[in-house]
């Protein structure tokens, strides 16, 4: 027992230090790739780094429950591979471990990644982006009149754009000109000498001094001028943009199985089904993948020479395999009675490789009956 235990924190150790390395390493990548949608939030916008960082690090934990199943199987794959050619397995077979015992190992980490997936799917996803969102939004509709730069149109929203001359050190601002076509009828723009800005109920806001406010009225063509002393205008979009939509992957399992009929058309509860069926779903198919990479090495007789067809037959399985996922979900969003097959897809594929890879260790446990039991002796 103390061999078996030994040998399985060997194995265990290089599945989960490959794992953490390949998970942590493909989702990096994939976030360094994503963040460059929001450089032009610093360049344009002038955020700084700190909070640049702290809005796309939001978006990891939806990266590493995407990935997590696919480096599951690759990890699996990988290290058992490995253990092959060093012929570690022939050793271990010599000694007398079944099947089962090969594989422990590689069942412990795979359970234990179906459950960080269940985790990610079920709670840390959903939060993370649902801040992720509101983060964004509130860069995009708010954060961003506090970061006037100087000589610079900064586009506040689709329909308001601003320009400062100068920003001196106590922030105020001259030279002041605001483009607002908010009103499509009652387009505006807005020219001041100086002005600060201010924070009102949570708004941005800049309060405007010696300044003037030129309207067209389309219908007449005449300009309209107006002089003012002191003038405070709302730097946020329309009340209309400050209702943020709702995206399915920032609601909870409940909404998404359950919604709300009045926030969510017949149209688009498909949808929301299927994202719900493939949270719950999704972490089978860790185990799953990581099923089909142990049959693909300890299945089978062994060959000194190697044999790179069985491993990359488990590689074309899980292509496959998620191919297939991608096409029940957009198929289940139009017609929802299929919605089961997604979890047939992730479940059954793990239950057949056991079948394959313990079945005859099952069948041989059952033929070998003590003789004390057997009847009539």
């Amino acid at each position: 027992m103390l061999k078996l235990k030994t040998l399985d924190r060997y194995v265990m150790h290089q599945l989960f230090m490959a794992l953490l390395a390949t998970t942590g390493g493909l989702a990096a990548l994939i976030w360094l790739t994503q963040s460059l949608r929001f450089v032009s939030l610093v360049v344009d916008r002038g955020l700084s780094l700190r909070v640049f960082i702290e809005l796309t690090s939001l978006m990891i934990p939806s990266f590493v429950a995407v990935v997590l199943p696919i480096t599951t199987f690759v990890v699996t794959l990988f290290v058992y591979l490995r253990l092959a050619g060093d012929r570690e397995l022939t050793v271990m077979r010599a000694a007398g471990l079944s099947p089962f015992s090969l594989a422990r190992p590689g069942l412990i980490c795979a359970s234990v990644a179906m459950l960080l997936t269940f985790l990610l799917n079920l709670w840390i996803v959903p939060v993370s982006y649902r801040d992720f969102r509101q983060f964004e939004f509130q860069i995009r509709n708010k954060m961003a009149a506090f970061l006037l730069q100087e000589g610079v149109f900064t586009k506040l929203s689709e329909a308001m754009t601003v320009y400062v001359r100068e920003r001196d050190h106590t922030g105020m601002l001259r030279g002041i000109m605001v483009e607002d076509d908010r009103i499509p009828n009652s387009r505006a723009t807005i020219f001041a000498e100086r002005g600060t800005m201010l924070i009102v109920n949570d708004q941005p806001r800049v309060v405007m001094y010696d300044g003037s406010r030129q309207e067209i009225d389309h219908k007449t063509g005449r300009l309209t001028l107006l002089l003012f002393d002191r003038n405070t205008l709302d730097l946020t979009s329309s009340k209309s943009d400050q209702v943020r939509p709702r995206d399915a992957a920032e609601m909870s399992l409940s909404e998404l199985l359950n919604p709300d009929p009045k926030e969510v058309s017949e149209r688009d509860r498909g949808k929301l089904a299927v994202e719900g069926w493939r949270r719950m779903t999704s972490p089978f198919t860790a185990f799953s993948f990581a099923m089909i990479g142990m049959v693909a090495i300890l299945r089978g007789a062994f060959s000194r020479h190697g044999n790179i067809s069985r491993p990359l037959f488990a590689v074309l399985t899980v292509i496959g395999l998620l191919a297939l996922n991608l096409l029940l979900q957009n198929l289940a969003s139009r017609n929802m009675t299929l919605i089961p097959l997604i979890l047939v897809e992730a479940v059954v594929p793990g239950m057949i490789c056991a079948v394959l890879l313990f079945g005859s260790e099952y069948k041989a446990a059952r033929l070998t009956v003590p003789s004390a039991s057997r009847p009539g002796i």
